[in-house]
């Protein structure tokens, strides 16, 4: 019975995650605009997604654009849609946080070069985060059901022939 539910979590934990990555590949939060130094202008947000850019103006207004090649793409970004996709239509753990991960330190490294002009400095945003959630929801789920694996010998049979108490008088 103990067996039984940890399957049933492994394989909810997986679902939630894989439903979890779908998010982040719709979500254009992927790189958020940074309000740092004489970057204060706070009229309108930038939001970088693996899809498309967004603007968000201080009224609420949104507008997003899709990019118009793909090779315009920064190689994280390009390589984060195609990983996403793949871990999309495979469900494989490792590619979910291989995309996060590399974006991520993509945003951390510009934030830090002093040779990154202030106003083209971005912060990680939400998709990222969810990334990392679905990630370890995934990695837990797998987890589960692996530690779960029935024993080699469970369902095997032996058997013998069959034997006769009283003698057989052949001619």
């Amino acid at each position: 019975m103990v067996s039984a539910g940890f399957q049933m979590l492994g394989t909810a934990l997986c679902i939630i995650g894989w439903i979890g990555v779908i998010v982040i590949c719709a979500l254009p939060q992927w790189k958020v605009t940074a309000f740092i130094g004489n970057n204060i202008v706070t009229a309108q947000t930038t939001w970088k997604g693996i899809w498309m850019n967004c603007v968000v103006q201080s009224t609420g207004q949104m507008q997003c654009k899709v990019y118009d090649s793909m090779l315009a793409l920064s190689s994280d970004l390009q390589a984060a849609r195609a990983l996403v996709i793949i871990a999309i239509m495979v469900g494989v753990l490792v590619m979910c946080l291989i995309p996060v991960c590399w974006t991520a330190h993509t945003i951390v490294r510009d934030f830090y070069n002093p040779l990154v002009n202030g106003s083209q400095k971005m912060e990680m945003g939400a998709a990222l985060f969810i990334g990392w959630g679905a990630s370890a929801l995934l990695i837990m789920g797998g987890a589960l059901l692996c530690a779960n694996c029935p024993p080699k010998d469970n369902y095997s049979a032996k058997y013998s022939a069959a034997r006769s108490s009283t003698p057989k008088d052949y001619v």
